[in-house]
């Protein structure tokens, strides 16, 4: 999770702010209300995976989360440090003008390290994603079809076709991607592929 950012406090104040318990939020997220009050004492880190389906109940896009106010002028240049960590600490995935209003696309620096996998469940959702391999290998599956890609390759195709991505490798493997619609922005869609197959 984004460094120096409370994840337990920014949790509570939603919670309360929606008027509901902590038993409440954990029914309506499904998970165990000691997973709700661990999180808000910052006892434990949850997954990405985790965490949406918790904002997902409130509901709160991942990126309101961590992003906070937004900014009343937009601006068109960041800085590395400036990106916002929405990864599980695992994964890596720093998304690009998190706080610009009204995005209509989700820029991601991605890093997955030797071993990281989406899931076994294949991931659907409405929209179209591509990006480019900078470093180390990917072994991504569209539809049944699988493809190792490597520095340089590229791929594109129809986020509503069954796709899972793999680090097979034992090095790290980085990746810029893109999708539309920001797959960010709304509670209710499911993650970009950048989704930790555990639950924390």
């Amino acid at each position: 999770m984004e460094e120096g950012f409370d994840v337990g406090a920014r949790l509570r104040q939603l919670r309360q702010e929606r008027q509901l318990s902590q038993r409440e939020l954990a029914k309506r997220a499904q998970v165990t209300n000691s997973t709700i009050s661990l999180i808000e004492q910052n006892s434990v880190s949850p997954s990405v995976s985790s965490l949406k389906k918790i904002l997902d109940a409130l509901p709160v896009s991942i990126t309101a989360f961590f992003a906070g106010e937004e900014p009343s002028h937009p601006r068109p240049f960041y800085k590395a440090e400036e990106l916002t960590e929405i990864g599980d600490g695992v994964l890596s995935w720093r998304l690009v003008a998190a706080r610009r209003p009204d995005r209509r696309m989700s820029v991601l620096h991605e890093r997955y390290p030797p071993g990281a996998d989406s899931g076994e469940d294949m991931l659907e959702h409405d929209g179209e994603e591509g990006g480019v391999v900078i470093s180390g290998h990917i072994e991504i599956t569209v539809n049944g079809e699988v493809a190792v890609l490597s520095a340089g390759d590229a791929y594109y195709f129809d986020s509503r076709l069954p796709h899972r991505f793999r680090n097979a490798g034992d090095t790290e493997c980085m990746i810029v991607s893109a999708n539309t619609p920001p797959s960010f922005s709304d509670g209710g869609e499911v993650l970009h592929h950048g989704q930790s197959g555990t639950e924390g």
